[in-house]
């Protein structure tokens, strides 16, 4: 099976990679700037075309969620227009598309788990091009999967857990918000998710699969009880912890607002793909094997 993947350092395309090593099965093409830029759809075009691919996925975007409030054009050219004409190129090869999608299309105010089905609200640039990004792949390609993931993290990449592990070995307290909730994911499970979904369309593809599906994590906490997993897994490791205060959405003010709620319902990835997430005990700790040890050199930026 021949899958074409945009971007190749992003956090979730390195886990595809790294899941795909050694897999005569699977040939993966990337879609890497500066040669493939989602800014320059032609170039998109043009890889896809002479890839030949049986799959399309995309996990490439604009993730700077504060920085998109200052660049609302960036972040709609990648995010929109780079993903509908990634959708496009793949319809005119004749393959599906995986899009992956943010719990930022929502403005965090229901009560319990989100639903593929719930009515979007974007509260930033950020989550509104995304949303735009969504409707653009519908429309360019009815064989498209739309994956919403949320809180996405990895042992490589600017994330929360690396961003953390930086922090507890620099301070002594930090102090991280605990009014806004949601599913941690890490991007290996994306990754895994992927394939496993890739493998079923292999077999061919059904009317079923088209529409959006969430894929995150499968326990809800806040940012601040991330943070003490986090500092918890890295002490048990032989690593450096710090304590972690709780702290209000207005103590820690930002650019860009950020759902109260990100909590994703991930019922219709397990009826429809049969894949469940492993728990975040599970996912922190195989990340935290790796990083504990490392974190001299971790990068992130918190939310």
């Amino acid at each position: 099976m021949r899958i074409f993947v945009t971007g190749a350092e992003g956090q979730v395309a390195r886990s595809l990679r790294e899941a795909t090593a050694g897999d005569a099965g699977l040939v993966l093409g990337w879609g890497a700037r500066p040669a493939v830029d989602l800014t320059r759809p032609d170039t998109v075009a043009r890889a896809i075309e002479a890839f030949k691919p049986d799959l399309v996925v995309n996990p490439a975007a604009y993730t700077a969620v504060d920085k998109a409030e200052n660049e609302p054009e960036l972040a709609f050219a990648v995010n929109r227009d780079g993903a509908g004409a990634t959708a496009a190129a793949a319809t005119l090869a004749g393959a599906p598309i995986i899009h992956l999608s943010t719990d930022y299309v929502f403005d965090g105010t229901r009560d319990g788990p989100y639903l593929e089905t719930d009515a979007t609200c974007p509260i930033g640039v950020y989550g509104q091009s995304k949303l735009a990004g969504e409707v653009a792949v519908a429309a360019a390609n009815p064989r498209h999967i739309i994956l919403r993931t949320a809180w996405v993290y990895a042992p490589f990449g600017a994330n929360f857990v690396r961003t953390m592990l930086r922090l507890g070995g620099e301070r002594d307290r930090l102090s991280v918000v605990d009014d806004q909730v949601g599913c941690p994911t890490y991007a290996p499970d994306i990754a895994a998710a992927i394939l496993s979904i890739a493998r079923r369309l292999n077999a061919g593809w059904r009317e079923p699969y088209a529409g959006v599906t969430n894929c995150a994590g499968p326990d809800a906490v806040t940012w601040c009880g991330f943070a003490r997993a986090i500092m918890t897994g890295a002490s048990a490791r032989g690593g450096r912890s710090a304590a972690v205060d709780a702290i209000t959405t207005a103590q820690y003010p930002t650019p860009a607002r950020r759902p109260a709620n990100s909590r994703l319902d991930c019922g219709r990835l397990a009826d429809l793909f049969e894949v469940k997430p492993p728990p975040l005990g599970d996912s922190l700790g195989r990340c935290l094997d790796r990083l504990v040890g490392a974190a001299g050199d971790s990068e992130g930026t918190s939310h």
